[in-house]
């Protein structure tokens, strides 16, 4: 008999990519919903139902209703990785954040009035910011060897604040990004935002 022998290591892979598409089917109708009919009105019961799905299902999801937000961004640390270790190491660490990050913020183009009235959204919820935080710490331990390796320190040396700090600013920066673009017309794309908002930092301006 011809054929190729089935890979049963491929089968748990299978079944998380389809997880993860769901999961992103009902964030997509739940951040729906949530700019139709505010976060107080968008319970999870609703989203359930809208869903069709259980509530058990929905927490095996999601943790908290505020989640199906976070899910949206949640490979973003993994990819500003990728993006920063592929930036050209005579670039300084600070402007290899700020492009490595100005190639994430890209496809916000791609829904451009969607992804502003839920960037205000998102900024009325108040969980939302401690999950911010969670990110924060996340892509510290992810980017703190490359930068390192940039600054030429030592990534194991708890003594150096110099990669934290960067981090920091950038998170700063972003943010004071993000809400800029949410409180203007949206004309301005969200990466030139970020060069003014990271090079007042740089030149002090």
């Amino acid at each position: 008999m011809s054929g190729r022998p089935v890979d049963g290591s491929s089968r748990p892979r299978a079944r998380e990519l389809a997880r993860q598409a769901m999961a992103m089917q009902v964030s997509d109708m739940a951040l729906d919903m949530f700019l139709e009919n505010g976060d107080e009105q968008t319970t999870v019961e609703a989203i359930c139902t809208v869903a069709g799905i259980s509530r058990s299902t929905f927490f095996r999801y999601f943790p908290t209703k505020e989640d199906v937000f976070t899910i949206q961004t949640s490979a973003a640390p993994d990819e500003l990785l990728r993006a920063l270790q592929d930036r050209p190491d005579d670039e300084t660490p600070w402007i290899a954040l700020r492009e490595a990050m100005s190639l994430l913020l890209e496809h916000y183009g791609s829904q451009p009035e969607r992804a502003r009235r839920l960037a205000r959204l998102g900024r009325t919820i108040p969980a939302l910011a401690t999950r911010g935080g969670e990110k924060l710490v996340i892509a510290q331990k992810l980017i703190t060897p490359e930068l390192a390796r940039r600054l030429g320190a030592d990534p194991t040396d708890p003594t150096d604040p110099r990669p934290h700090a960067l981090i920091a600013a950038l998170f700063g920066c972003l943010e004071a990004t993000i809400a800029t673009w949410a409180a203007g017309d949206g004309t301005e794309p969200l990466p030139r935002i970020l060069h003014r908002a990271m090079n007042a930092i740089s030149s002090g301006e």
